[in-house]
């Protein structure tokens, strides 16, 4: 059986893609988390991880030992409850974003309520703006939703480019305004293809606000305009933009957990341990 410690932090830098960050966020100094990670290639035998000045990358091998390293560690948690004689109950009032819905929020869920049956879960599916205005009215206890690369508000969970997106014929004549098919305000999503298109000064419209992530992939599906959407998170049926169109890059946007409390309650805690350790599962499927 591998150490648990040890697949902790290999978990942690297959997250973050990163040794800097994956020590910052176990408490660990670097040359620790680079210990953990050989201790661990030498008891398996492989190669985990590519290292380059830029990045952290697993292996094919490092990929198969992500789904392990969660199953060891999903039972190491289970043993500790049991044997400490305590299970989490309570209420967490909890806030995902709509681009969460069709991609790895069901399983994300199903895997909390099989983990920590006795604690209540109220879900609330909103824009990430919506989101953050409940989360200060205390109205919500934690949110996983999107912000501006940079921001200070909640840890990062994952970065990702958005993309344009539509139906693979959709075209754009030159000097037309680009049609969009976007989220109502305070829409992340909306602004950065607004602000993206005012950059290249090029002229758009509105055609179709929708609060739900269904009626803009219907719109967009009816060949209505473009959406601007997590580069993992494009809807069946639509394809990103074509390069000939000359759309600009509306950039990059970063997911996070968030919350009012500095320390959470432990329901809530739990709930955003399991989205740190789940990470990129939770990108679309």
């Amino acid at each position: 059986m591998f150490d648990p410690t040890l697949l902790r932090t290999f978990s942690t830098v297959v997250r973050t893609r990163s040794f800097s960050e994956a020590a910052r966020r176990l408490g660990l100094g670097q040359p620790t988390v680079s210990q953990h990670i050989r201790k661990l290639e030498e008891q398996s035998g492989r190669r985990l991880f590519v290292r380059d000045t830029h990045s952290v990358t697993p292996t094919a091998d490092g990929e198969a030992m992500v789904e392990l390293a969660r199953g060891v560690l999903e039972a190491s948690e289970r043993a500790w409850r049991y044997f400490e004689g305590s299970e989490l109950s309570g209420k967490v009032r909890f806030g995902a974003s709509e681009d969460f819905v069709r991609s790895g929020l069901p399983a994300l869920l199903r895997e909390f309520n099989r983990l920590h049956p006795s604690v209540e879960l109220e879900l609330t599916v909103a824009l990430s703006g919506i989101l953050y205005q409940q989360l200060e009215a205390g109205t919500l206890d934690l949110v996983l939703a999107k912000r501006r690369v940079g921001g200070d508000r909640g840890r990062p969970v994952w970065r990702e480019r958005m993309v344009w997106v539509a139906r693979e014929d959709m075209r754009v004549e030159r000097g037309e305004p680009v049609p969009l098919a976007a989220f109502p305000p305070p829409s992340i999503s909306r602004a950065m293809a607004i602000e993206a298109l005012d950059r290249a000064r090029l002229p758009w419209r509105i055609v179709c606000t929708c609060g739900s992530l269904a009626g803009l992939h219907a719109a967009a599906l009816a060949g209505f305009g473009f959406m601007v959407q997590p580069e993992s998170m494009v809807p069946a049926g639509l394809v990103k933009a074509r390069a000939s169109l000359k759309l600009p890059d509306p950039g990059e946007i970063e997911f996070v957990i968030a919350s009012r409390q500095r320390r959470l309650d432990p329901p809530a805690a739990a709930l955003a341990d399991l989205i740190m350790q789940s990470g990129r599962r939770l990108q679309a499927a």
